[in-house]
């Protein structure tokens, strides 16, 4: 008799970002397929998929326009690299799309396989930008904690979150990490949003005084905070740290890979808090994950910079076997196109408010301690004293408990550090699909607290 696929899974397969202990002990959730906004896994199980997959899966499972651009370019032109001043059709059009969509004025496009590779590219970039234009010592990054940003080696040192630190020696001598901007957790007694802020922009000057703005090259920030704990920045954050960046030439890198295309509202998180990057990072819902694509948008003047240094060697040294793979480039090109064609921005808006107010009852729930949330992605942190705000022992590991209620309740949820869980579905949802969603995370949470 053949291995069962559970069986195989616990023998050779690799689980990233896992508590490899489940793997070991547990039975495996196998998703096996997926229509709409709902997945079922082997034993044939619905689940209202509320984390579209890893925020990404924007407009749902089985888009068949999707399948149909990738069979045609496979077909047409299945691969074609960009290095040697080659390019493809695909690649071509997806980066004169893309500038049509991005707040950064005759953008240029680096196309990647991840959020991960392409915040990799970033730091790459900002370097050589610095060295092209005579400041070599601009090279550190500030970061902040619980920021995410990516697992390469580099990456994991912008990511502020300590397992993605232990044990794999990450580099960090460059890389400075500020407070993460949580009012909740991280504001003193009576302290506002605007003071909070004032406080973290203080801290930034500060920061930049004791390192030399002569050494930092770049801050990169999430426009909300996701896999760290579904972080809201406190109001008038960006608007008080942005001028400090631009006093001290450091560039402001905009980790979209989360937030864009439609997630909070707005095309991107950055016009959603009010953010002038002069770099952006987009993944994820860029393919609405049909596809590995990433870009990164670059402006003139770094492009320029870049360009006359890359003809001083010969070339630009930098790139991936996939970047603007054809394939990859025509699945994100449709995507966009359906975004468009379907009004998905402003239908992503209006289910956005409408998630907003439905979950709003769920802030006076004895486990829930703050609920957070803007467009279609919201966090709830628990705590065990609504009067303190005192947390749950780490033992108890709360975030896991409700995660795994909602399972059983038919609701997939993803429990974050901070003892926080995360809401984030498909941008094609409607309030039918809501509804359905704030029923089942309500068993979810019943469940949990029945126990108690």
């Amino acid at each position: 008799m053949a291995d069962s696929l559970e069986a195989l899974d616990r023998r050779y397969l690799f689980h990233p970002s896992s508590d490899l202990r489940m793997v070991r002990d547990g039975e495996p959730l196998i998703w096996t397929r997926g229509q709409g906004i709902h997945v079922e896994d082997q034993h044939g199980q619905r689940y209202l998929e509320g984390m579209a997959g890893l925020w990404c899966t924007a407009l749902g499972y089985g888009e068949k326009e999707l399948a149909k651009a990738a069979a045609e370019q496979m077909e047409t032109f299945c691969y074609g690299p960009l290095f040697a001043a080659r390019a493809n059709e695909p690649s071509i059009k997806l980066a004169a799309k893309l500038a049509e969509w991005v707040p950064i004025d005759g953008a240029r496009f680096l196309f990647g396989c991840s959020g991960s590779d392409a915040n990799d590219t970033q730091i790459k970039l900002a370097r050589y930008y610095f060295n092209a234009i005579g400041k070599p010592h601009k090279k550190k990054i500030l970061s902040r904690t619980s920021g995410y940003h990516g697992t390469t080696l580099a990456t994991a040192a912008l990511t502020g979150l300590g397992p993605f630190h232990a044990h794999f020696d990450v580099p960090g001598e460059d890389v400075v990490h500020l407070t993460e901007p949580h009012h909740f957790r991280q504001a003193r007694d009576g302290e506002s949003e605007e003071a909070f802020a004032t406080r973290l922009a203080e801290e930034l000057e500060q920061v930049i005084e004791r390192e030399g703005a002569d050494t930092i090259a770049a801050m990169i920030v999430e426009p909300l905070m996701g896999a760290g704990g579904l972080i809201i920045p406190p109001k008038t954050y960006y608007e008080k740290i942005q001028p400090i960046l631009c006093e001290h030439g450091i560039l402001l890198i905009d980790d979209e890979v989360v937030c864009a295309f439609g997630r909070t509202g707005n095309p991107f998180g950055c016009q959603t808090f009010g953010m002038q990057p002069a770099t952006m990072t987009m993944a994820k819902a860029l393919s609405s994950a049909y596809q590995p694509i990433s870009a990164v948008a670059i402006p003139p003047f770094m492009y320029e910079a870049i360009e006359r240094a890359a003809g001083e060697v010969g070339m630009f040294g930098h790139g991936l076997t996939y970047s603007g793979h054809p394939v990859a480039a025509a699945v994100a090109l449709r995507t966009l196109e359906l975004y468009e064609e379907r009004g998905l921005m402003d239908h992503a808006a209006r289910m956005g408010d409408a998630m907003q107010a439905k979950l709003a009852p769920l802030a006076d729930h004895p486990l829930v301690g703050n609920l957070r949330g803007v467009g279609l992605i919201a966090g709830l942190e628990f705590v065990a004293d609504k009067a303190s705000g005192a947390r749950f022992d780490a033992s108890e590991k709360i975030a896991f408990q409700v995660q795994n209620a909602c399972l059983e309740a038919g609701l997939v949820v993803r429990a974050l550090p901070g003892d926080t869980c995360a809401i984030c579905p498909p941008l094609i949802i409607d309030e039918a699909g809501i509804d359905e969603l704030i029923e089942k995370l309500l068993r979810g949470l019943d469940a949990v607290q029945a126990k108690r």
